[in-house]
């Protein structure tokens, strides 16, 4: 794909969502951080029903830090491996009220050596909460790059360093979002909704099926 297509599906992309942002419910960086972290093999949906028992008991990571692991576990149980979470985001609530004094870290290494924090949760909370250029490649992020060949990879490390590298540098910031939604809306994993998409003109995933075919 030129880079000249890639700036138009960007383009394209911003004007129909001119505000992208994540779909996790939260009200401060440490919420954000720990619904990250329980969004790992979770919907968005799942995750905020499951924050909102979560965060009326502890809003915060010093009331996180003192709670019983049995309580997170109570909260949180309708989430898909909800025992190792809640250890982690109780570990993690611990080290954030101490180490850190109730503040998320802004550097990735401090973010990736908590608790259940990877590259993927770590570039979100980058993104999200401190404006970096960040792309966290999720299931949706990979899929559409592969499918559309906007960014084309064997494995989301992959994804991730050319989408930072051939993302045009006016939609860096938001391209994390604009990517997700449409992952997870129109061009989805079974049965993409190509007649509602809004870049159907510009995707190469008619071009590659054509060629499979052949």
């Amino acid at each position: 794909m030129n880079p000249q297509k890639r700036f138009k599906i960007f383009e394209v992309l911003s004007k129909a969502t001119p505000h992208p942002t994540t779909e996790l419910i939260y009200q401060t960086p440490f919420q954000l951080l720990i619904a990250v972290i329980l969004s790992a093999q979770a919907t968005d949906k799942s995750v905020n029903k499951a924050t909102l028992l979560l965060f009326n008991k502890a809003s915060n990571a010093k009331q996180l830090a003192q709670m019983q692991l049995s309580d997170i576990e109570s909260c949180i149980k309708t989430i898909g491996l909800y025992k190792p979470k809640a250890k982690n985001i109780l570990e993690t609530a611990k080290i954030i009220h101490v180490k850190f004094k109730g503040e998320v870290p802004h550097d990735r290494l401090s973010l990736e050596a908590l608790p259940g924090v990877g590259r993927k949760t770590a570039n979100v909370i980058l993104n999200t909460i401190f404006n970096e250029p960040a792309i966290a490649v999720d299931t949706h992020i990979f899929r559409i790059s592969n499918r559309i060949n906007i960014a084309p990879g064997e494995n989301v490390l992959q994804v991730e360093k050319k989408l930072m590298k051939v993302t045009p540098k006016e939609f860096l910031k938001d391209a994390h979002h604009l990517l997700i939604l449409h992952g997870r809306y129109i061009c989805t994993a079974r049965l993409p909704k190509c007649s509602s998409c809004v870049i159907n003109d510009l995707c190469e995933y008619k071009k590659k099926l054509l060629i499979k075919k052949k």
